[in-house]
C-alpha cells in the first residue's frame, strides 16, 4: 500500500480542477486569476497597491517589505531577463546560465520574503521570430529554458513575459510547450486606448475580449493548459508604446474599467492563473503623469470596490456602470439585442434544418435587424401557413407536416420562416427601386420570349401586378393557381401574402406572343420587384451591420451579417410561385 501512495499522489495532481492547481503558493491567492499589480518604488503611488487583498509586484528588497507590511502579498520582478540569458543575437555563455538562476533565485527569495517565490521575468526576447533559428537564437532559447528549468527546480513559479505575438509552428511549438514546464507563459495584451475609446462601450470592449483571448489561445492551441498561461495589460502614457496615448482622462479612465472587465471575462472563461497590470511607473526624466494614480485607483476599484473609491478619484463624470458591453446573457440566450434574443436552442435546431451554423446564424441575425421595421402578426403568419397548406399541399396539413420532416424543419421553424417571407416582403414593398430603363424593357421581352403570362384582374392590386388591378401576370411571380383557371373565371385565391379577388381575362400566352406595347407595363413591374429585392438586400446587411454595433453575443461568437432565405431550404414556404 505504501508504494501505491506516491502513485495515487500523482494522480491527483492530475485529476484535481484547475483551482487546486493555482498559485496557493507564498501566501498568495489559490483561487484563479490572481491579479497582480506592478508597484515598487518605481510608482510614486506605491503605496495604492500595497494593502490588504492585492498582490505587488516588485524588485529589491526595500519596498517589497514595506509593501508587505502594508498587508500587500508580493511577487518579485525581474527588469532584466537579458542579462540573465543574453538576446537573440548575443546569449550569455551557456555554462553560465544555471549558476546566474541561483543567484537570481537567492535575491528573489530575499526579496519576497519566501523561500518558493513567484518571479517575473521581463522579458523574452524575439517570441515571433520564425524558425529555422539562427545560431545565437538557438542558443539564447536554450539558455532561456536552462534558467527558468533551474529556478523551477528550485521551488520557485517563474512568469514569463512574452512581448510580441508568439510564433508557434514546427520546432518553434516544441518549445513553447517545453518552457510551459517550468514557467507560466504570460503575453503582453496592450491597447491604444484612443482607438479602444472610439469604438465605444459594446464594440470596444468585445475588441479587448477577443484580443485577449487571441493571446492565451496562440498556447492553448499547443496545448498548454490555461492554468499555465496570464495576460499582461499595460497603462502607459508615454507616446507609442500603447496605453493612454494621449487620450482625454475621463475617457482614458473608462478604457481602463473596460480592461479591468474584459480580463475578468476572459480570465472567466479561460482559468488563466494570472492578470497582470504594469505601466504604473515613472523612470528617468520623465514628467510624471497626474492621471495615472487616478486611473490605478479606477482599475482597482474595478476588479474590488474595497481596494480603491474609483468614482471618488475620478470625479462625477466617471461612468460607473459595470455591465454596459459586457457579456451578460441568461442561460440559453446565444445573444441579445436590446430586448431581443437569439436563443441557442434556435440557433441548433436551424443548423439542423441548414447544415450550416453560419448561414443559420446570419438567417437568425436578420430576423433580430429586420423585426422592428416590420410587425407580422400571430394571425397574418399562421393565415400564410394556411394558405400554404391549401395551395401546395392539397389542404393536407399531415402531407405539410410529413414535407417539414423531411427538410429536417419544425412547425415553428416554419413558422418563423414564413415570417420572415413577410416581413420581408412588407419592407421590400416600401423600398425605393430604379424604374427600368427601356433598354432593360426590350432586353428583357426578348430574352424570355417563353415566359408563360396571363390578362388577369386582381383586387388589391398585387405586387405581381406592379400595384395595379389589372395587367399580365408572369408565371414564378404571380400564385401558380392563376395560370390553371379557366378563362373567364371569377374566385377568390388565397396567395400567402394576401386574399384577392380574381377575374381572369384571357388564356395562358407565352411573352412573345404577347404585343410589347401590352407586355410592357407588366416588365417593368417585374423588374422593379427584381429591383426592390436587390434594394432589401442592401438595406437588411446594412441593418445586420448596425446590429453587430450593439449585440452582445456569447464568447463575443458573432454572426456574419448575409441574405439568406430559409425558402431555399424549404421552397413550398415562397411568396412568389
Amino acid at each position: 500500500m505504501r508504494k501505491l501512495l506516491p502513485l495515487l499522489a500523482a494522480f491527483l495532481a492530475l485529476a484535481l480542477p484547475a483551482e487546486a492547481r493555482a498559485i496557493g503558493q507564498c501566501g498568495l491567492p489559490s483561487s484563479e486569476p490572481v491579479w497582480i499589480d506592478f508597484g515598487d518604488g518605481s510608482v510614486p503611488f506605491w503605496e495604492l497597491f500595497a494593502r490588504e487583498g492585492n498582490v505587488v509586484a516588485a524588485a529589491g528588497t526595500l519596498f517589497p517589505q514595506q509593501i508587505r507590511d502594508r498587508g500587500s502579498k508580493t511577487v518579485f520582478f525581474d527588469r532584466h531577463l537579458n542579462n540573465r540569458v543574453g538576446t537573440p543575437s548575443a546569449p550569455k555563455e551557456a555554462d553560465t546560465i544555471e549558476g546566474r538562476a541561483h543567484k537570481l533565485f537567492d535575491y528573489a527569495a530575499q526579496s519576497a520574503g519566501c523561500d518558493k517565490p513567484l518571479i517575473a521575468l521581463n522579458e523574452l526576447f524575439g517570441a515571433s521570430l520564425e524558425t529555422p533559428w539562427s545560431g545565437t537564437n538557438t542558443q539564447y532559447r536554450a539558455n532561456v529554458l536552462t534558467f527558468i528549468r533551474t529556478l523551477s527546480a528550485r521551488g520557485a513559479r517563474p512568469l514569463l513575459l512574452i512581448s510580441s505575438a508568439p510564433y508557434t509552428a514546427g520546432e518553434a511549438g516544441d518549445w513553447w510547450r517545453e518552457a510551459a514546464k517550468y514557467a507560466d507563459l504570460v503575453p503582453e495584451v496592450y491597447f491604444a486606448a484612443p482607438t479602444v475609446s472610439k469604438l465605444g462601450p459594446t464594440v470596444g470592449n468585445r475588441r479587448l475580449r477577443t484580443t485577449m483571448r487571441r493571446a492565451v489561445r496562440n498556447f492553448t492551441a499547443l496545448g498548454i493548459p490555461a492554468s499555465k498561461l496570464g495576460i499582461m495589460l499595460g497603462f502607459q502614457t508615454g507616446r507609442g508604446a500603447g496605453g493612454r496615448e494621449g487620450l482625454e482622462a475621463q475617457a482614458w479612465y473608462e478604457t481602463v474599467k473596460w480592461q479591468a472587465l474584459a480580463a475578468r471575462q476572459v480570465a472567466s472563461e479561460t482559468r488563466i492563473a494570472t492578470v497582470w497590470s504594469w505601466g504604473w511607473a515613472t523612470y528617468g526624466s520623465t514628467t510624471p503623469d497626474p492621471d495615472k494614480e487616478v486611473a490605478a485607483c479606477v482599475y482597482l476599484w474595478t476588479r474590488n470596490h474595497s481596494l480603491c473609491d474609483g468614482p471618488a478619484a475620478a470625479g462625477p463624470d466617471l461612468d460607473t456602470s459595470l455591465t454596459e458591453g459586457q457579456i451578460r446573457l441568461a442561460p440559453g440566450q446565444q445573444c441579445s439585442l436590446g430586448s431581443r434574443t437569439i436563443q441557442s436552442g434556435t440557433l441548433a435546431a436551424l443548423q439542423r434544418l441548414t447544415g450550416d451554423r453560419e448561414v443559420a446564424f446570419t438567417t437568425l441575425l436578420a430576423r433580430l435587424a429586420e423585426s422592428p421595421h416590420e410587425r407580422v402578426s400571430t394571425t397574418r403568419m399562421l393565415a400564410a401557413e394556411r394558405a400554404v397548406v391549401a395551395l401546395r399541399f392539397g389542404g393536407s396539413t399531415g402531407a405539410y407536416r410529413a414535407a417539414l420532416a423531411r427538410t429536417g424543419a419544425t412547425i415553428a421553424i416554419a413558422r418563423a420562416a414564413l415570417g420572415d417571407e413577410l416581413r420581408r416582403f412588407g419592407i421590400e414593398s416600401r423600398l425605393r427601386a430604379r424604374l427600368p430603363s427601356a433598354r432593360e424593357i426590350s432586353v428583357f421581352y426578348f430574352s424570355y420570349p417563353e415566359l408563360l403570362t396571363r390578362a388577369v384582374e386582381a383586387t388589391p392590386g398585387p405586387w405581381w401586378l406592379g400595384d395595379r388591378t389589372r395587367g399580365l401576370a408572369f408565371q414564378s411571380l404571380a400564385p401558380e393557381p392563376l395560370f390553371a383557371l379557366p378563362t373567364g373565371r371569377r374566385t377568390t385565391l388565397r396567395a400567402l401574402d394576401a386574399i384577392y379577388a380574381i377575374r381572369i381575362l384571357g388564356d395562358v400566352l407565352p411573352l412573345g406572343s404577347v404585343a410589347f406595347s401590352e407586355a410592357k407595363p407588366a416588365i417593368a413591374a417585374a423588374l422593379s420587384a427584381f429591383a426592390r429585392r436587390g434594394a432589401f438586400e442592401d438595406w437588411t446587411v446594412a441593418r445586420q451591420e448596425g446590429s453587430l454595433r450593439s449585440i452582445i453575443c456569447r464568447g463575443d461568437d458573432l454572426p456574419a451579417p448575409g441574405t439568406v432565405r430559409l425558402s431555399g431550404y424549404l421552397p413550398f414556404l415562397s411568396l412568389t410561385g
